[in-house]
């Protein structure tokens, strides 16, 4: 299958797939206790009423529905009800690159630090190297970010007052998010540095390449690296979507203004516009991404076809 056929045929699946998300949450958002206009203090009966009239929520069900698939064509979420005066467009558009920047800190640090790990246990397999780096991957895995966050905070700010406990205002603030972030993933691609790189050195062509008097780094680094990477590249692309999504809690936490913080806001509020339109904006993300990472899993190994 040519690339082009390939690429075509993935973009009509993403198609149905967007539209089965955007109605179990349109479905799942409107049948949630609550509504967009509840508070601690009810506002008054012809207010609430007018407001409903203004949004269009005093129609039947089936005819809101419609009207969201017509607006989501045209990527048209309409206004925040939480934000009135801001489109979903506009508040995605403004906090997507905060949240693309801590996510992709912490995709790069995963992998600049989880591959060497990886390799160096794979290389120096059942010592003492290998145990402390499965050991510590073991530790990352299992202390979630909701956890470690607090526990850095406590750590670093509030007692040793390294740095700034929350924001996303300097460099030094994004230190303690990223990290937050991206302990889980150095862990796991750790994990799968070691087992394709322990595939890999047991294969024919590396003892040939040995058997050459190529020097150990070379076979490791120019031979084995390649495909023992591979199974890194399959994860890069759930990865990314999962660090996207974890950023929520990390937001959260550290108060960084991305996309994560104002979907948190907009669950509690009931802002169905804000939530579907950022549902959908992280589904597209995802199968994008996932696309992408499918073309460069081809190009790694040619034993891989297209399908």
């Amino acid at each position: 299958m040519s690339l082009l056929a390939f690429i075509a045929r993935r973009v009509l699946l993403i198609i149905p797939t967007l539209w089965v998300i955007a109605t179990l949450t349109f479905f799942l958002i409107h049948a949630a206790p609550g509504g967009p206009f509840q508070a601690e203090r009810d506002i008054p009966a012809a207010a609430k009423e007018q407001l409903m009239r203004q949004y269009g929520l005093d129609q039947p069900l089936v005819r809101q529905y419609g009207r969201f698939l017509a607006n989501a064509v045209r990527l048209d979420f309409g206004p925040s009800y939480k934000y009135p005066s801001r489109q979903v467009r506009e508040i995605i558009f403004e906090a997507l690159p905060v949240s693309a920047e801590l996510g992709g800190w912490a995709l790069l640090l995963a992998v600049l630090v989880g591959v060497p790990i990886g390799v160096i246990a794979a290389v120096k397999q059942n010592s003492r190297a290998d145990y402390a780096a499965m050991g510590l991957a073991l530790a990352g895995v299992s202390v979630p970010n909701f956890v470690l966050g607090p526990v850095l905070v406590l750590g670093l700010s509030l007692t040793l007052y390294l740095l700034p406990p929350a924001l996303w205002q300097g460099p030094e603030s994004r230190i303690l998010p990223v990290l937050t972030l991206s302990t889980a993933y150095i862990a796991y691609i750790a994990r799968l540095t070691r087992g394709g790189m322990l595939e890999v050195l047991r294969q024919d062509y590396i003892r040939t390449a040995r058997a050459k008097g190529l020097g150990e780094s070379v076979v490791v680094a120019k031979h084995a690296l390649r495909l023992g990477i591979l199974p890194v590249v399959s994860y890069i692309g759930p990865a990314a979507a999962r660090i996207m999504m974890g950023s929520i809690v990390v937001e959260s936490i550290f108060s960084v203004p991305g996309l994560g913080r104002y979907l948190v806001n907009a669950a509690f509020n009931r802002d169905y516009t804000l939530v579907l339109g950022e549902v959908l904006f992280y589904a597209s993300f995802l199968m994008g991404l996932n696309l992408v990472i499918d073309i460069a899993y081809t190009r790694l190994d040619p034993r891989v076809e297209l399908a």
